[in-house]
């Protein structure tokens, strides 16, 4: 009895330390990040470098791809990448934005693109079909942001609101690129008042947040209220740095520290923020320049 006893305690105890080991190594291990995504807008090379791109994909242990639409691009040179991506793991969704969609006439560019993924998915497999829809719009880059600014957040709302329609008619999730400070901006209009981010975050199933910048606790302070909003109406949000080189600021790029660095900064924001149901891993911005990074 005795033995069977101190049996039993010392399995208790051996399990107990594993899962708390588990634990611990999960908070800080970049390799247990929930989602690791990037963005591919140089399109040509799924065709001129297929076997590259998806090495570096699998290497760098992506799991979702941003990759942009070019209907210049043959449909079968989408189904083979996104087929052999598909094999390893890795779901691909279609990329495309302007901030001259916010314009006048942009709902004309947003239809292009639904018109094709549309027909695309119906002439696909299922192991060619794109995962989703990933939208990179960025309206304060239209000039309307500056002369008008009230008019165009109005315009990016009914944008997303009629992207929104539009992918749930195609049956596919919706995500969108967001600044950091879109938490300071706020709205007030058709679509109710509040705060942009949070407006943002209501109407996509995530959110990946470009907060580019080159230190852990920088990182961790932008990102603070969409990862908190984001938990209590159950979205997503996706961390996004940039590795490119940047004339927008010292501290705005990975780009002049190297990947080692790099990791160990994403290390940190991935341990203060791993117990937020909301935060969903990391986007590196982009591929052409993380392929050509220091190490």
């Amino acid at each position: 009895m005795v033995s069977r006893s101190l049996s039993k305690t010392f399995i208790v105890f051996i399990v107990t330390i594993v899962s708390m080991l588990g634990l611990t190594m999960g908070k800080v291990d970049a390799k247990s990040m929930q989602d690791k995504a990037t963005w591919l807008w140089d399109t040509t090379k799924i065709v001129e470098d297929e076997s590259g791109v998806l090495s570096f994909l699998e290497g760098k242990q992506v799991k979702k791809l941003y990759l942009q639409i070019n209907s210049d691009i043959a449909s079968d040179d989408y189904k083979s990448f996104i087929n052999k991506a598909t094999t390893k793991g890795i779901k691909v969704y279609a990329l495309d934005g302007s901030a001259s969609w916010v314009s006048a006439d942009g709902c004309k560019m947003q239809d292009q693109l639904f018109d094709w993924i549309q027909s695309y998915n119906e002439n696909a497999a299922a192991t060619e079909g794109f995962s989703g829809v990933h939208l990179d719009v960025e309206p304060y880059l239209n000039s309307g942001w500056s002369s008008n600014q009230e008019k165009t957040i109005e315009s990016y709302q009914a944008l997303l609101t009629r992207a929104k329609g539009n992918t749930e008619q195609l049956q596919l999730p919706l995500e969108v690129d967001m600044p950091f400070w879109f938490g300071e901006v706020s709205y007030n209009n058709q679509f109710g008042s509040g705060l942009l981010a949070d407006w943002v975050i209501d109407q996509v199933e995530s959110v990946s947040i470009m907060a580019y910048r080159d230190a852990a606790k920088d990182i961790i302070k932008i990102v603070e209220h969409e990862i908190n909003y984001a938990k209590k109406v159950n979205k997503s949000i996706v961390i996004g740095v940039e590795t490119g080189a940047s004339d927008e600021g010292k501290n705005i790029t990975f780009y002049d520290n190297g990947e080692a660095y790099m990791n160990k900064q994403l290390a940190q924001v991935h341990k203060q923020y791993a117990n937020k149901t909301s935060y969903n891993g990391f986007a590196i911005h982009h591929v052409d320049s993380w392929m050509n990074m220091k190490p």
